[in-house]
């Protein structure tokens, strides 16, 4: 059968790549990596081998985001594509090691890097802010560890601003997502604190939190960030790079947040504690005092007696001006106008006499 359409060299290649972009979009395969090599700085070649076949592979240095080295075991996110000089090879988007082996040898690599470039200095952590109001989250919403970092926020203090930025925690595309947030949340500055929060899992799980790129975002961040990455055993480059570091997401949430009931007793006792400081004083200055308070009420029952004596005077001189003991001495109360004709009422202890005056006389004074 004679072909239907004959095709230049070039037309042939260019069809055959789109054929495979199209087939093979993103296609991840796992494999050893052989034949390691950088040319010129910034280009990146090695084979992809298994125990039957081997394959070339080829990217940009700038993408290469976990140190590697031939022997490790790798996963690749790639594109198939025939080169101009007819040799099939597969173009790299992102690659992470894979198995205990090769993450221990990489994660170590990286470690002593950015060890050496200071990234992980004690000098570079800030304190968490306080009092905190507004945290950020980085996390799958849908995950557990999410789920108990926010049971435990709640349950030990609540009323805190909370702003959820969901990414994937695990895989190939996972760091980038997470780098965005980073950027979100930097750029809009509205909370106080970053939390980056993943639960359990296995040591391919957790390989993305050893991302170089995603190191170095959480070191820039301006926002201080605290990680809840796996479990207490966890150690990530991640957490190396924060400022503050919980052994889980549930701990992470104890970090930020004060417990309402510690709060409670903390304030009764501190109550209690200044009731019996201010009883304490008081008796101090009773004892301290007691002479002077001794003299002072001295001084006060003198002047009472004083004051008594006084109104008891007083009370005599009044008596003595009674009219009525005037009249029982033998005195007699002459009322009414004293003139010659006139009647005047004269009034005695025990009687009452109309008078007519008849005379009056001038009396002198002895």
């Amino acid at each position: 059968m004679e072909p239907t359409q004959v095709y230049s060299v070039s037309d042939f290649q260019a069809v055959c790549n789109q054929i495979m972009e199209t087939a093979f979009s993103g296609v991840v395969i796992e494999g050893e990596i052989a034949s390691f090599k950088v040319n010129q700085g910034k280009f990146v070649f090695f084979d992809l081998k298994d125990e039957q076949s081997s394959v070339g592979c080829f990217m940009m240095k700038f993408a290469l985001r976990f140190p590697l080295e031939d022997g490790m075991k790798v996963r690749v996110r790639v594109v198939p594509k025939l080169t101009n000089w007819g040799k099939f090879s597969l173009t790299v988007q992102a690659i992470m090691p894979v198995g205990e082996g090769s993450l221990k040898k990489s994660f170590e690599l990286l470690k002593k890097k950015l060890t050496d470039e200071g990234l992980f200095a004690l000098e570079r952590k800030r304190p968490l802010p306080t009092p905190l109001t507004k945290i950020g989250i980085i996390s799958s919403t849908q995950a557990a560890g999410y789920a108990d970092f926010c049971k435990i926020l709640n349950e030990r203090w609540g009323g805190l601003e909370v702003q959820v930025a969901h990414c994937q925690v695990q895989g190939m595309v996972a760091a980038d997502q997470m780098i965005r947030a980073l950027k979100y949340f930097n750029e809009r500055s509205e909370v106080q604190v970053i939390a980056v929060i993943r639960g359990g899992g296995s040591a391919d799980d957790l390989a993305v939190f050893n991302d170089e790129a995603l190191v170095r975002a959480i070191a820039a961040s301006k926002i201080p960030v605290i990680t809840g990455i796996g479990h207490e055993v966890d150690e990530s480059l991640c957490d190396l790079a924060a400022d503050v570091v919980a052994s889980t997401p549930s701990n992470a949430a104890q970090m930020l947040t004060r417990d309402r009931n510690e709060v409670i007793a903390s304030c009764r006792s501190e109550v209690k504690r200044i009731n019996n400081l201010l009883n304490t004083k008081i008796d101090e200055l009773l004892i301290q005092n007691r002479g002077e308070i001794g003299r002072v009420a001295q001084q006060i029952t003198a002047k009472i007696t004083n004051i008594e004596q006084e109104i008891q005077a007083q009370v005599k001189i009044l008596a003595q001006l009674n009219p009525e003991n005037v009249l029982a001495r033998g005195y007699a109360l002459v009322t009414g106008d004293l003139d010659i004709g006139n009647v005047v009422k004269i009034t005695t202890n025990k009687a009452e006499i109309d008078a007519k005056i008849e005379k009056i006389s001038e009396r002198s004074a002895k």
